[in-house]
């Protein structure tokens, strides 16, 4: 397969609400935080990775637009990304296959899609570094349904809203590729809008909005985008 193009995307993710993608602990140290975020192990800064914002992508567009296909669909009922490996199959062509038959005969080579960490803008970055962007502890509870009171609560560590994050992704176009496969994507970050990002996204979490969005220099707008 000859390569003969990578399109650039580049943008800004602007939180809505506060974002918790969780960095998972063995232990929690008395008065620790019981669900912290993920973070740069140098720095401690948060940052989003560039798997969860892909899986997010690859999640959404299977459960909905990729359904159509018979192969895609077969997978995701049975609660797995697509396996087919089948070269006609937008998901695995974008995403990579996951775990593709060893008999399969097509061709797909790389996947199409690169998702790289998404760091704090510079604006962000600096007021971060200043002691000025602290993460913000959000405590949750479980309602008793006979005494209605809250009863064992836990924090959970989110990077406050409106903390911008950069958006940079690659799109490698290979001969023969379909044109419309990067009209995907931007029905996915579309998607993610209406959804959330990370963990909590039906109790508040994670809503998030992509701006300034662009392909190889060229703005790209989201607004006539649809979804469904």
């Amino acid at each position: 397969m000859r390569l003969v193009a990578i399109r650039n995307i580049n943008g800004v993710i602007r939180l809505r609400s506060g974002l918790h993608i969780g960095a998972g602990k063995d232990s929690v140290e008395i008065g620790g935080m019981d669900q912290p975020i993920i973070r740069d192990p140098v720095t401690r800064e948060p940052y989003i990775p560039g798997s969860s914002l892909k899986g997010k992508l690859r999640s959404l567009l299977e459960t909905s637009v990729f359904m159509q296909n018979p192969e895609t669909r077969h997978w995701v009922m049975e609660g797995f990304p697509c396996k087919c490996g089948k070269a006609t199959c937008p998901a695995c062509t974008i995403f990579g296959s996951h775990a593709a038959p060893k008999d399969c005969e097509d061709t797909l080579g790389p996947s199409r899609l690169l998702v790289r960490d998404a760091c704090l803008t510079d604006r962000y970055r600096e007021l971060f570094v200043n002691g000025l962007l602290p993460m913000e502890s959000k405590t949750e509870n479980i309602i008793h349904r006979v005494k209605g009171v809250a009863e064992h609560p836990r924090p959970l560590e989110r990077v406050p809203a409106g903390t911008c994050f950069s958006l940079n992704m690659a799109f490698r176009v290979y001969e023969g590729d379909k044109d419309d496969l990067l009209d995907y994507v931007w029905k996915g970050l579309k998607l993610i809008e209406l959804d959330a990002l990370g963990g909590g996204g039906s109790r508040g979490s994670g809503q998030v909005v992509f701006e300034d969005l662009q392909a190889d220099g060229k703005p790209v707008s989201l607004e006539g985008i649809r979804a469904f």
